[in-house]
């Protein structure tokens, strides 16, 4: 077989890449009514590395991401959003098909493929996952679902849901690693959040990016003193919120304003 030039194969991975989790316009669900509930999670196991879709690093929209090594002991806390008609039957990043009723996921840097189990925080519903795609790349999205497990989670309607996303190894049950509890406002109420906007070890520094922001946007803007591994920081946060509208707002924001690197926090 004749190798492809680099820069072809440059073209073709970029392809791949942006094949599906680059929602540009609004994504939606199948014409009829579909009983997730007969819809198994995915079942952890051992695989291999993706031939695709495990580079080091790619671009897509203009911003550089890493892919991770390894996802052992990896967990993660943000907003997830979901994809499907728009991308069914399209390859995804692994190079497999997107089927959206299916219990699949996307994320930006956890290898391909991985195991993952993702918690709605607003309502306790969880299913287990398995990450063969890349994205999402809109805003501070951390996951986008399958149209499937969007539905299990109760996420469809809605569009976006805070989450908790705890990888699962192919040897640890998916049942057996507790999620941490979540405060919630009230039963079945929203859950305050915050944004994160740099964490300093010079409280000068963390004032100033603090006065910067109350210059940008009217929400409350505070400095959290916390320790890390015997390091005093200083972590900037905005909030809290109680809508992922208000963060979104928030976050186009500070883009404009060349603030690019924030994290959803929620205890």
């Amino acid at each position: 077989m004749r190798r492809l030039p680099a820069c072809l194969l440059l073209l073709l991975v970029t392809l791949i890449l942006s094949s599906c989790g680059t929602v540009t316009d609004k994504d939606r669900g199948p014409s009829r009514d579909v009983d997730v509930t007969q819809v198994p999670d995915a079942v952890p196991r051992k695989e291999p590395k993706s031939r695709y879709g495990n580079p080091k690093s790619y671009v897509v929209f203009g911003k550089r991401y890493y892919t991770m090594d390894s996802s052992d002991g990896f967990s993660q806390r943000g907003i997830a959003s979901w994809y499907g008609e728009k991308f069914h039957g399209r390859k995804t990043s692994s190079g497999e098909v997107y089927d959206m009723y299916q219990m699949t996921a996307a994320h930006k840097e956890l290898p391909l493929p991985t195991y993952v189990r993702v918690t709605n925080v607003s309502n306790g519903r969880q299913a287990v996952l398995r990450v063969n795609d890349r994205g999402p790349f809109h805003g501070n999205r951390v996951i986008d679902l399958s149209y499937a497990a969007a539905k299990k989670l109760d996420i469809v309607a809605k569009g976006t849901a805070l989450v908790d996303i705890q990888v699962i190894d192919g040897h640890t049950p998916a049942t057996t690693r507790p999620v941490a509890p979540v405060r919630v406002a009230d039963a079945g109420g929203p859950v305050p959040f915050h944004l994160q906007v740099g964490a300093y070890s010079d409280l000068k520094n963390a004032e100033d990016m603090r006065e910067k922001i109350r210059y940008l946007i009217n929400e409350p803007v505070g400095i959290l003193e916390a320790s890390s591994n015997g390091r005093k920081l200083f972590r900037v946060r905005i909030g809290p919120l109680l809508t992922i509208n208000a963060s979104d707002v928030i976050v186009r924001t500070l883009s404009d304003a060349g603030i690019g690197d924030y994290l959803v926090v929620f205890d």
